[in-house]
C-alpha cells in the first residue's frame, strides 16, 4: 500500500541531495583523471620497482568492490592509525583512488595504441621526448580514450549511489529513505530519472568532444 507523497517536498529534497551527488562526481572527475594519467605513465615504466607496485594497486582497486573500499577509507584509518576521515573526505578518497586505477588502464591502452614509428619520426625531426609526447602523442591519446572515458564517467554517475553505505546523504540515500517513510516506490523512480538525466548530459558532452577531435584522423 502506498501513502500520499508530497511530490514538491520530495523533489526539493532530491534536488538538494543531487548537489552532493554532483560534488562526488566532479571531485572524482577532477582528481582521478590526472592521477590516472600518472598511473598510466608509472605502469609503463621500464623499472619493475615502479611498475610492479602500480600493477598491484590496480589489481586491488579494480578487483575489489568499491563498496568495500568505501568502508575501508571510512573505518580503516581509525583501526590502523587511530584517526578517522570525515565521511565526505573518505568517500572522495575511495572514489578517486578507485577510478584512477581504471583511468590508468584506459590511458595506458591509449598510449600503447600509438605506433612506435611516430616516436622515431619525431626524434628525426629534432623533437625532445617531452615535445613529442605533448605535441604529437597526447592529442592522439585523448582521441583514443574519449569513448572509454565517457563510458567510465557514466558508470561513475551511477556509482555515486554507493556513497550511502557510509551515510553520505546523496541522491539515492534520500530516495530510499523517502521510499521507506512513505511506503512507496515513487522516490526510487524519481531518482532513476535524475540519474538518467545526468548520464544523458555526460553522453551529450562526450559526443561534442568526439566531434571536436574528428580532425585527428588515424
Amino acid at each position: 500500500m502506498q501513502s500520499n507523497i508530497p511530490l514538491d517536498l520530495l523533489i526539493t529534497n532530491m534536488l538538494s541531495a543531487s548537489v552532493e551527488t554532483l560534488k562526488i562526481f566532479f571531485y572524482t572527475l577532477i582528481l582521478s583523471i590526472p592521477l590516472g594519467f600518472i598511473v598510466a605513465l608509472l605502469r609503463a615504466s621500464r623499472f619493475k620497482i615502479i611498475s610492479v607496485p602500480i600493477q598491484i594497486y590496480q589489481l586491488i582497486f579494480r578487483g575489489t568492490p568499491l563498496m568495500l573500499q568505501l568502508f575501508f577509507f571510512m573505518y580503516g584509518p581509525y583501526y590502523i592509525f587511530g584517526f578517522s576521515f570525515d565521511r565526505f573526505v573518505a568517500c572522495i578518497a575511495a572514489f578517486v583512488i578507485n577510478y584512477a586505477a581504471y583511468f590508468g588502464e584506459i590511458f595506458r591502452g591509449g598510449i600503447g595504441a600509438i605506433p612506435k614509428g611516430q616516436y622515431e619520426a619525431a626524434k628525426v625531426l629534432g623533437y625532445t621526448k617531452f615535445q613529442t609526447f605533448m605535441r604529437i602523442i597526447l592529442p592522439q591519446v585523448v582521441k583514443h580514450v574519449i569513448p572509454a572515458t565517457g563510458n567510465e564517467l557514466m558508470t561513475l554517475v551511477k556509482d555515486t549511489s554507493l556513497a550511502q553505505v557510509i551515510a553520505v546523504k546523496e541522491l539515492f540515500d534520500v530516495a530510499t529513505s523517502a521510499g521507506s517513510k512513505y511506503f512507496s516506490t515513487i522516490p526510487i523512480v524519481v531518482a532513476a530519472v535524475f540519474y538518467l538525466v545526468m548520464n544523458t548530459i555526460v553522453e551529450f558532452v562526450f559526443k561534442i568532444i568526439e566531434k571536436k577531435l574528428d580532425y585527428y584522423k588515424n
